[in-house]
């Protein structure tokens, strides 16, 4: 007799029997009960965990989880994390043990602002205690797009050990940049001024940048001899993301105006993508990475099956290109409200933050799944691999929280698992 049960009966029936409660959200207790991961993370090289909004205290507990399970008893030895990839290589030399405990606000002021600070001393203090230090590892654009100068003012002193002929071209480019960045902390302020500059300033700041990536391509063998590969390799990196933030600036003012294609937006991910691929090329023989970075980033697949495609996420160009070596695990919630970040061009980080109230999870959904379970009050990790579909073999699960708005998007392609909170807390660490 066919089954008569609706999507929403069957779905909450297979949570019930698939989703593995958790004990805690406490980073320093026992990891036990998160041994059902190790086989969603099988043999992959790199394994991404997400997080469906920024600022949330719960999410970064639960991933400090996942990172110290990963680290400790699957073997994984780097922790790659949304965060500039040319301001990492300071910071990972503190969180090695270089320096003091309390300079984290020295070497990068802004990981302290924007809420990565308790993260971050807690990483130095693992690599310290735990026998399984982790190296860390930057893989987006400058302060997230706010600036040009992270990147490139180590490429100016690069430049003048190897090719000090260079310098006139990278100066020209921050010349331009400083005038429109100043004060800035992330893309969402930056591209409004970038916006006001006159377009011959902004084809000026392109065709520096291009300039200088090309002559730095041209001249690799010189840049080589005169101060190493690894040297060379780095400073091509952050060239490489400065062009892509320039890019970006036009790509997000044009998303503003309604004439962005996925394409455009796709530029900032691909970036991330590539610095992934980057460090696991780079890493000692039989390294694995943790990514952490927002479940719109680290997703396999863009939005389906309805909707506008906005861009090509980092996990769908990882998953491309790794294939079977890449795994996603989104974290979500299943409270009323959460941080929600409203755009402000008075604000140095475009943005302010403030909660936003939630209506009822939508049927179809992640977070509406687990409560028609009545798992929703608890910790939850659950794989999604094998989640039911319908006669036609689509996807009963089709939708999950995205901040205050919901992701249509086919979840078991998307996401491998998922690990699900039930309270939200804003990080008050957070400064702004």
């Amino acid at each position: 007799m066919p089954d008569q049960r609706s999507s929403r009966e069957v779905l909450a029936e297979w949570f019930r029997g698939h989703a593995v409660p958790l004990t805690t959200l406490d980073p320093h207790r026992p990891v036990d009960d998160l041994e059902p991961l190790r086989e969603i993370v099988g043999s992959a090289r790199v394994v991404a965990v997400g997080e469906g909004a920024h600022f949330v205290e719960e999410f970064t507990r639960a991933r400090q989880r996942v990172v110290r399970f990963l680290a400790e008893r699957c073997g994984f030895t780097v922790l790659a994390l949304e965060f500039g990839f040319s301001e990492a290589f300071p910071l990972d030399r503190w969180l090695q043990g270089e320096g003091d405990d309390a300079g984290l606000a020295e070497v990068n002021p802004a990981a302290v602002t924007w809420g990565a600070g308790d993260l971050m001393r807690w990483l130095r203090h693992h690599n310290r205690t735990s026998g399984h230090p982790l190296r860390f590892a930057g893989i987006d654009v400058p302060e997230a797009g706010g600036q040009l100068r992270p990147a490139l003012d180590p490429v100016a002193g690069y430049l003048r050990e190897v090719d000090p002929d260079a310098l006139p071209v990278l100066e020209a480019a921050l010349e331009i940049s400083d005038r429109f960045l100043h004060g800035v902390a992330s893309g969402a302020a930056a591209a409004p001024r970038y916006a006001r500059l006159d377009p011959a300033e902004q084809d000026a700041l392109t065709a520096a940048l291009a300039r200088l990536l090309l002559r730095m391509r041209g001249a690799e063998p010189l840049y080589v001899a005169r101060g190493g590969q690894s040297g060379f390799d780095i400073a091509r990196r952050r060239v490489e993301a400065a062009c892509h933030t320039d890019y970006m600036y036009q790509a997000m003012n044009a998303l503003q105006s309604g004439r962005s294609s996925v394409a455009d937006l796709s530029v900032r991910e691909i970036y991330m993508a590539e610095s992934v691929r980057w460090h696991l090329d780079r890493a000692e023989l039989g390294a694995r990475i943790m990514l952490v970075a927002h479940n719109a980033h680290i997703q396999k697949t863009a939005q389906e099956p309805d909707g506008p495609v906005i861009a090509l996420p980092m996990g769908r160009h990882l998953h491309r290109m790794l294939g079977e070596d890449y795994r996603a695990v989104a974290v979500t919630h299943t409270a009323d409200h959460v941080p929600e970040m409203y755009p402000d061009d008075s604000t140095a980080a475009g943005f302010t933050l403030a909660e936003a109230r939630l209506g009822p999870p939508e049927p179809g959904g992640v977070e509406a799944a687990l409560i028609d379970a009545g798992l929703g009050d608890g910790i939850t990790l659950t794989d999604l691999r094998r989640s039911p579909r319908d006669a036609q073999g689509v996807p009963l699960l089709d939708r999950i929280r995205m901040q205050s708005s919901v992701q249509r998007v086919r979840i078991p392609a998307a996401f491998d698992a998922v690990l699900a909170v039930s309270s939200v807390t804003r990080d008050r660490s957070v400064r702004f």
